[in-house]
């Protein structure tokens, strides 16, 4: 419960927050741009939208994560709001789980606006039948940003925010790669083929959350996809919330 009212409570701030408002604009204005672009798509029109719009979910989505994400706990240190906090009854590892609930909450809204002025934007052109395709691309867009999400609340509580945003970035661009650093890790030799794999496993699977050229195409996935990428993202959450609670409970704010 008491997760669940700072979660409430983070909710409210990410979504009053003018960075928030900004994102949504932009990203409705950018779909809304894809479509002046038909002409020049030669008969492509819905696989342009489709797949400009998933890349507007997930660029912007982590644009919000890096503008507010990255200084959720930063912040209230230094407002020295988190000291009338921690003095109630509340754990610091409740703490994290409700800031990361209340932001991950604000960018699944993100997710759904944005998904449904794609398939808005299809349905006006006569390709409704794309729905479902967008739906199940959009909600693993969504998984694949509440992972983030969780590195980012893990970064924030034990980083300034300049650092956090660097290292949120940059294992949201090695989770990006993780399997090209696997194929690299086979071929590299001795200790550097080591630190590699070691490397794509601990950053994150994100190309699993990838499903834009199935749904530019308007295919859809399979249930054991979803199921499997759905469990993998709360596991990975977990272990990195896990990780988080634990350092944070060390760390001395004064």
């Amino acid at each position: 419960m008491k997760a669940a009212a700072i979660a409430r409570n983070t909710f409210r701030e990410a979504t009053r927050d003018r960075a928030l408002t900004g994102v949504l604009v932009a990203g409705v204005a950018l779909i809304l741009a894809t479509q002046a672009l038909g002409a020049l798509a030669l008969g492509e029109e819905s696989r342009l939208t489709v797949d400009l719009g998933l890349s507007a979910i997930s660029g912007f989505g982590l644009l919000v994560i890096v503008l507010v994400g990255t200084s959720l706990v930063a912040k209230e240190i230094e407002r020295r709001t988190i000291f009338n906090l921690l003095s109630r009854p509340i754990g610091r590892p409740a703490y994290l789980l409700g800031k990361w609930l209340g932001l991950s909450s604000a960018l699944w809204v993100v997710v759904a606006v944005l998904g449904l002025v794609v398939w808005l934007m299809l349905e006006v052109r006569g390709h409704g039948g794309y729905g479902p395709a967008v739906a199940e691309a959009a909600y693993l867009a969504g998984l694949e940003l509440t992972v983030v999400t969780g590195l980012a609340v893990l970064f924030s509580a034990l980083s300034t925010p300049v650092l956090s945003t660097l290292y949120t970035v940059g294992f949201y661009c090695a989770g990006q790669w993780s399997w090209d650093l696997r194929d690299f890790a086979e071929r590299a030799p001795g200790a550097l083929g080591v630190t590699l794999r070691v490397a794509a496993d601990l950053v994150p699977n994100l190309p699993i959350f990838n499903m834009r050229a199935l749904a530019a195409h308007g295919q859809v996935t399979t249930p054991f996809h979803l199921g499997l990428a759905t469990l993998y993202a709360l596991v990975y959450c977990g272990c990195v919330l896990a990780l988080a609670a634990a350092a944070f409970e060390s760390r001395d704010f004064k």
